[in-house]
């Protein structure tokens, strides 16, 4: 996949220096000012494994957008082969290097997040954290709690790791996919981490939020993003639940969706723009 405009940065996270691949997009000529939106990938994603959608949808919307690799992931800084991420590892990248990776390359808030699995769990809990400066968020099979369906899926992705080519495809978009893989793996299936949960978290969140799940997810099923409503303000979260996609709806139904961020950040937006 090419990673054409793809840029680097350093930050310093616990101490140690880290290198964050990363990708701007710019937003259209003539465009009114907005937000800039960020892209949170999933568990085993990539700058580049995003391919044209963060373009695709920041053209549609009229605005910038930033696209990086957490560390461990992409381009990005390996994780260190003997280090295991504890179960506040979305926490600590909501909290410490999501906003160092902004300060680095000079967003400035308020901004937009679009998340994705991991991705959009991180998005909630930023925004949760720093809710003055998260504007709006689209959160796409986000993940609140562990249930059955994601162990048991993410249980033969491992099978998988050790007996097909997906090493080899995600080659293709990792430095080391050793790193990508076996953070999200391992972690996920420590029994530590079965009773990990941030609905207290999403409880906190101000801003609007478009929460959005596949129909057919194998990592996730509707109770993810029902809960996100369940938790929030009437009013505040709206639902899209889409057929015949599964955990990537930027990918399963790209043209759907973007026309239904554009809808709903037209709505989020309108009374700063």
């Amino acid at each position: 996949m090419s990673t054409s405009g793809t840029r680097f940065t350093e930050i310093d996270w616990a101490g140690r220096p880290v290198r964050i691949e990363y990708r701007r997009i710019d937003a259209p000529e003539g465009a009114a000012p907005q937000p800039t939106l960020v892209f949170l990938h999933e568990g085993l994603g990539s700058v580049s494994m995003w391919r044209d959608f963060p373009d695709r949808l920041c053209a549609a919307l009229g605005c910038a957008g930033l696209v990086y690799s957490r560390p461990g992931y992409g381009q990005s800084t390996p994780k260190p082969a003997g280090e295991r991420w504890q179960p506040d590892f979305m926490h600590r990248q909501a909290r410490e290097v999501l906003p160092a990776v902004l300060d680095a390359v000079g967003v400035q808030a308020p901004y937009t997040l679009f998340g994705h699995s991991d991705g959009g769990s991180i998005a909630l809990l930023h925004a949760a954290m720093f809710p003055e400066r998260v504007t709006a968020l689209v959160v796409a099979a986000p993940h609140l709690f562990v249930e059955d369906l994601s162990i048991a899926s993410i249980t033969d992705a491992r099978t998988a790791y050790a007996t097909t080519d997906l090493r080899d495809r995600l080659g293709k978009h990792h430095a080391d996919p050793d790193s990508a893989f076996r953070g999200w793996n391992d972690i996920w299936l420590d029994p530590a981490f079965r009773d990990w949960t941030i609905e207290a978290e999403v409880a906190t969140v101000r801003g609007p939020v478009l929460a959005v799940q596949g129909v057919d997810d194998q990592y996730g099923t509707m109770a993810q993003i029902d809960r996100i409503a369940a938790l929030r303000p009437p009013g505040s979260t709206t639902l899209l639940k889409l057929p015949d996609c599964g955990h990537s709806p930027h990918r399963d139904q790209r043209e759907t969706l973007i026309g239904r961020v554009g809808d709903f950040m037209h709505r989020a937006l309108s009374p700063i723009t």
